[in-house]
């Protein structure tokens, strides 16, 4: 099968590209400088500020994999639907048989935050133009180089001490990388997969500050977590930029969504794609040896 990989150099698509390389698919890997890419599959020059690139692009692809996301960008919310508009409409025009997307976790009837709003608005956007459109929708990612976590990572590998805002008691359900990736290439060929969205996570449910127990434990730290009532977003976002590698833009766009319980409510991906998810200790586990083999 033919497939389009967007955001082939990026956390997740470079590890997509890979494996369904490794599967026997024929992968294009968008990136705007194809000289520069080292992944798996032909590069192919694609921009999603530039509709002429992406038709090129998408021209003969069965399926394409849509990754991209501003979240480094102030106004993230237009510049999203801005290229998720240009997206669909290349692939109509170009005739792409499904696009899968990845999206975010999180119930509408809750609050969302604008990152969360986002996503959501991309998914209807893919899906405008006709084009069947498979959405995958996650919370936190566990792997080497995610930005949720290395904001984890880093807190507990820098600090002896740190105070933790009311966000730190919200349930998530942090998924390993290799998981979210087998769910991806799961879906490609499920025709089940068509037109659906499903939740994927874990195996677990877990505060964000359990994570950050939990990672201490196996690093064998032992730092003072003390819980406060009262620390904005903003003062947050500025908190991880003096203490991580996360910018401040970025920090207090994924701030604003740990208001939010991001867990799996429909498991209905388990009959598409079945197969049993790590749990957490496993994933930060395997995180850290990949991390270790990259230094």
């Amino acid at each position: 099968m033919r497939v389009l990989v967007t955001g082939a150099s990026g956390f997740v698509g470079s590890r997509l590209a890979e494996a369904l390389a490794e599967g026997g698919h024929d992968v294009r890997a968008m990136t705007r400088e194809p000289a520069a890419y080292r992944g798996a599959g032909s590069a192919v020059h694609g921009d999603v500020e530039d509709t002429r690139s992406l038709e090129k692009a998408l021209a003969g692809v069965d399926v394409a994999y849509y990754l991209v996301h501003a979240l480094d960008a102030r106004d993230f919310e237009r510049r999203d639907a801005a290229a998720a508009r240009a997206f669909a409409l290349a692939a109509r025009t170009a005739g792409t048989g499904r696009i899968v997307y990845l999206g975010g976790l999180g119930d509408d009837s809750d609050d969302l935050s604008a990152h969360l709003r986002s996503r959501r608005q991309v998914e209807y956007l893919l899906a405008g133009t006709g084009v069947p459109v498979t959405v995958l929708r996650a919370g936190i990612v566990i792997g080497h180089g995610g930005v949720s976590w290395e904001i984890t990572r880093q807190l507990v590998e820098h600090l002896p001490a740190m105070i933790t805002p009311r966000w730190a008691a919200t349930r998530a359900q942090p998924i390993a990388i290799t998981d979210v990736v087998r769910y991806l290439v799961g879906v490609l060929d499920s025709p089940a997969a068509e037109g659906r969205t499903f939740e994927i996570g874990g195996s677990e449910q877990l505060a964000y500050l359990d994570m950050l127990r939990r990672l201490a434990r196996i690093e064998g730290r032992n730092p003072l977590i003390v819980p406060v009532p009262l620390l904005s977003p903003r003062l947050s976002s500025y908190w991880l930029a003096l203490v991580t590698d996360v910018d401040v833009a970025t920090g207090r766009t994924l701030i604003d969504s740990m208001a939010n319980e991001v867990v799996v409510r429909d498991p209905a991906i388990r009959a598409v794609v079945p197969f049993e998810p790590m749990d957490y200790d496993s994933a930060a586990l395997a995180a850290l040896a990949e991390r270790a083999r990259a230094a």
